[in-house]
């Protein structure tokens, strides 16, 4: 595989030097100075500065300028016109709804200290994953296999810390058109035709070049990030089976699954197929490419084909399965498969569907029962699946499709959501959840990179769905042996306070407590008291809480956990930053119950608190060592400053950098700034370079009438 370079260029302009040579003179030389000093000041003044002032900086659409000299860019949400990852717009959070309406702040929760019956399936690690648009893989991951986004880099490594492994699928509505090209004019990993866009999304036709799979291949050297990619599935009667060529010589063992047919529900809607469409079309294309398949030397596994991936829109899996597709495909099939989204925000995005109002969803994205709606159409699938020894992956989703909703999305009640689902995918049985990665159009993204190819220190936006993604991988942890309980129907819990027990080989690890509620007041917090009903069983004398944190469901951005954050929009570099807080918690024997012990957890409104029961139960670290990566990419061979590796690894590329220069990249915002000076000294010194030619022949004129009167 293609390696990055190890070095780093900055560019950097030398400053310019001028020497000037002082011939000996009396008083007539002074005379004559100071007067063409007077008039140096003249022409400075009616030219140089109507020079600099004529510099103008231009800025991307949508790109907040990082480093201003005074004020801060501000945008109201009516007036803003930028990318919608960035929309400003906050909605207001629900109100508390108050003791009478079934919401309690003090309530127990008896907990087992052996799985009950009722837990999940075992589950595995990172069963929190991603989905990135194929289209947006060039900004998401990298430019191509010598070019890697280290945000990413550093994104992953957080997951895999805490979980072992990350599973990422690259595909969606542009892998069915992509064809594998030998090579791109430009030089590019992949180009899109935005001329023949189809689908009510409007979604491009690709062209991509094997680049793009050595790219993920390097990732995969990296961390240990797990792929899934799709084989086009637009042209039925010559499958074009490149991808999976080449993306098992190149991945190997890394790609662990080929996605066949993207929502092929959806198909007759989207005009892909005829309207008389049914799922018993897709059983016999889906056969027609095993056949395919079984002819081509290159495929060595033919067994990591993942369908039906339907959307539960026109055909529910049953249906799918119905046709004997297990049966008969059983020994191809790696996973089964479905993608699924709450709602749509179709009507927004492009015009089409229901029109929804952000402000009046937001409240059902706020309360347990949300994950619970969206899993309960598959739990017989789920079922289904173990009896066929099978594994059912949620291939796709997020908080609504077509994008998502403006401060639903984007705002802290989403981490919120996020956790609960994926705590409730995992306890209906899925082995896996992807959540959706668009470009800067949408507004559900897990962390976006900046609108343009700048490399300034932090410029990437962490959403709340990565938030998500951290918390479930700690609840759940590496050890490919964790179980999930919901509590709230042992417990009655109710619907803004849901929790969840975590077993680990059998004995209980962990548990995860949820207050969707907003309340400044303090009103609004909880008071958990868990104890153990297990005779003989008792908690341990102290335990240990992690908390994820907000003042507001509608906050956008600067959330913590344990403490720390990846602050706001264009703000992070994939590192969590800030002090970690882990707050410990004693547990005493409560006289009221038999002096069982008793602990006692505060959970601010609003916030998620997960509780370990011992140290051992600590998941931070149990996937793997904490790894960052420096930027080591080398951008000029010319008027370059090379920076020794080992010294950009804690520096991050900034370490005594020119306090004008902000960025390594020349189109980023403080390269702009930089240029601009550097322009405008350009043009000073044109000026001065005049000013001082004319100097010197005034000076030498002078000088000869000086001397000339010496001499008399």
């Amino acid at each position: 595989m293609k390696r990055p370079p190890t070095s780093l260029s900055i560019l950097h302009s030398p400053p310019m030097a001028k020497t000037l040579t002082t011939p000996p003179n009396y008083f007539s030389f002074c005379i004559t100075f100071l007067r063409n000093l007077f008039l140096f000041s003249l022409i400075t003044s009616t030219i140089v500065q109507p020079c600099v002032a004529s510099v103008t900086v231009y800025y991307q659409k949508g790109q907040a300028v990082l480093h201003q000299a005074t004020g801060t860019a501000t945008s109201g949400a009516a007036a803003y016109t930028g990318a919608a990852a960035y929309n400003p717009r906050t909605l207001d959070a629900p109100s508390p709804p108050g003791n009478g309406n079934g919401f309690q702040t003090q309530f127990g929760i008896s907990l087992s200290s052996k799985t009950p019956p009722g837990a999940s399936i075992v589950q595995s690690a990172g069963f929190f994953g991603f989905s990135i648009e194929m289209s947006v893989v060039n900004q998401v991951i990298g430019t191509n296999s010598s070019v890697l986004q280290v945000p990413f880099l550093n994104l992953m490594a957080n997951i895999q810390q805490r979980a072992g492994r990350i599973m990422i699928r690259v595909g969606g509505n542009t892998q069915e058109t992509a064809v594998l090209v030998d090579s791109i004019a430009d030089g590019k990993i992949l180009e899109k035709d935005l001329s023949g866009v189809t689908n009510p999304t409007d979604t491009p036709p690709l062209i991509f070049t094997t680049e793009l799979l050595y790219m993920l291949g390097n990732i995969s050297s990296f961390v240990n990030v797990r792929w899934f990619l799709g084989i086009p599935f637009n042209d039925t009667t010559n499958f074009r089976l490149g991808i999976a060529d080449a993306g098992q010589q190149i991945l190997g063992d890394y790609l662990i699954g080929l996605q066949v047919g993207n929502e092929p529900d959806l198909y007759k809607d989207h005009g892909h197929r005829p309207r008389t469409y049914t799922q018993y079309d897709y059983f016999g294309e889906f056969g027609d490419l095993v056949t395919a398949m079984s002819g081509d030397a290159h495929l060595t596994n033919r067994n990591l084909l993942i369908g039906p991936s339907v959307s539960t829109g026109d055909w529910t899996p049953e249906m799918v399965w119905n046709t004997g597709f297990v049966d008969s495909y059983s020994n191809n099939l790696a996973f089964l498969s479905v993608e699924h989204y709450p709602t749509d925000n179709c009507y927004a995005q492009f015009g089409i569907g229901t029109p929804r109002d952000p402000q009046s969803m937001f409240p059902t994205y706020l309360n347990h029962t949300a994950g619970q709606a969206i899993v309960a159409p598959y739990l017989n699938s789920t079922a289904y699946a173990q009896s066929k020894g099978k594994k059912m992956l949620m291939f796709e989703t997020n908080t609504a499709s077509c994008g998502g909703f403006v401060g639903i999305s984007d705002a802290f009640g989403a981490a919120l959501w996020g956790v609960d689902y994926g705590m409730q995918m995992a306890y209906a049985n899925f082995s896996g959840a992807l959540f959706h990665i668009g470009g800067q159009n949408v507004y559900y993204n897990p962390f976006t990179p900046p609108p343009t190819n700048q490399s300034t220190f932090r410029e990437w936006t962490v959403g709340p769905i990565y938030y998500s993604a951290l918390v479930v991988a700690e609840a759940l942890g590496p050890s490919n042996n964790t179980q999930v309980m919901d509590l709230g129907t042992s417990n009655n819990l109710g619907i803004y306070t849901p929790a969840y027990a975590i077993y680990e080989n059998g004995n209980l690890e962990r548990v995860l407590l949820f207050n969707y509620v907003t309340d400044a007041s303090g009103a609004s917090d909880l008071q958990v008291s868990l104890t153990s009903n297990n005779i003989g069983a008792t908690l341990p004398d102290s335990v240990q809480v992690k908390y994820l944190l907000a003042s507001s469901v509608s906050q956008k951005g600067n959330f913590t956990w344990a403490g720390q954050t990846f602050g706001s929009n264009f703000e992070s570099d994939g590192r969590i930053t800030g002090t970690e807080n882990i707050q410990s918690v004693s547990c005493s024997p409560n006289p009221a119950n038999n002096n069982v012990k008793t602990c006692t957890i505060h959970v601010p409104a609003p916030s998620i608190a997960l509780v370990f029961l011992s140290n051992n139960a600590m998941t931070e670290t149990e996937g793997g060592p904490s790894k960052t990566f420096p930027t080591t990419y080398e951008t000029r061979t010319h008027n370059t400053v090379t920076v020794d590796p080992a010294v950009l690894a804690t520096s991050n590329g900034h370490s005594g950098m020119d306090k004008h220069i902000g960025s390594t990249s020349e189109g980023s915002a403080n390269g702009s700034v930089g240029m601009a000076m550097r322009s405008r000294q350009s043009v000073l010194w044109i000026v001065l370079s005049v000013v001082f030619g004319a100097l010197g022949v005034a000076f030498g004129f002078g000088m000869g009438l000086g001397l000339g009167n010496l001499g008399r």
